[in-house]
C-alpha cells in the first residue's frame, strides 16, 4: 500500500465520527433500543440477549427492538450464542457535555477479551438517553 493512502483512513474515520456527533439528539433512543449482534463486522442473527436497566429486564433475540423506556441507570446487554463467547456491553445514559462510555467484556474457553469505547459530544449537548442502536461484538470460541 502506498504511503499516500495510509493517512486517508484516519482522516475519513474522523470525519464520520464528527458528523455523527454534530446534531442535537442524533443517535439517541426514543425509548426503544435496537439490539444487534455481530462477529468480525458481519451481522450475527439469533443471539439470545438480556437487556437490563433500572426500569426492567427484557429478553430479546437479535436483531430485535428492546422497549427500555426513559433512561434509568446503566443499560446492560449480555448476549449468548452457541459457538461464540458471551459478550456484555454497558452504556451510561448521556446528557449535557458528559462523555459517554461503553465497556464490553467477552470470555470463555480460557480467553478473555475487553473493549472500551469513549465518546465525547463535540458541539454541546446531544440529548439524554441511550443510543438508538447497540451492536454487541461476539467472538467465536
Amino acid at each position: 500500500m502506498s504511503m499516500r493512502f495510509v493517512w486517508l483512513f484516519p482522516v475519513c474515520a474522523m470525519g464520520c465520527l464528527l458528523a455523527a456527533c454534530a446534531g442535537p439528539g442524533v443517535g439517541r433512543s426514543n425509548g426503544n433500543v435496537v439490539v444487534e449482534a455481530a462477529s468480525n463486522g458481519q451481522a450475527l442473527p439469533g443471539a439470545q440477549c438480556t437487556v437490563t436497566n433500572g426500569a426492567g429486564r427484557w429478553e430479546v433475540v437479535t436483531p430485535s427492538n428492546a422497549p427500555v423506556g426513559s433512561p434509568v441507570g446503566d443499560l446492560r446487554i449480555i448476549c449468548n450464542k452457541p459457538g461464540f463467547r458471551t459478550s456484555e456491553v454497558v452504556y451510561r445514559p448521556s446528557g449535557g457535555v458528559t462523555p459517554n462510555v461503553g465497556l464490553g467484556v467477552g470470555g470463555g474457553s480460557g480467553h478473555v477479551g475487553l473493549g472500551l469505547g469513549i465518546g465525547v459530544p463535540v458541539f454541546g449537548s446531544i440529548g439524554e438517553g441511550y443510543p438508538s442502536r447497540v451492536v454487541v461484538e461476539m467472538n467465536p470460541q
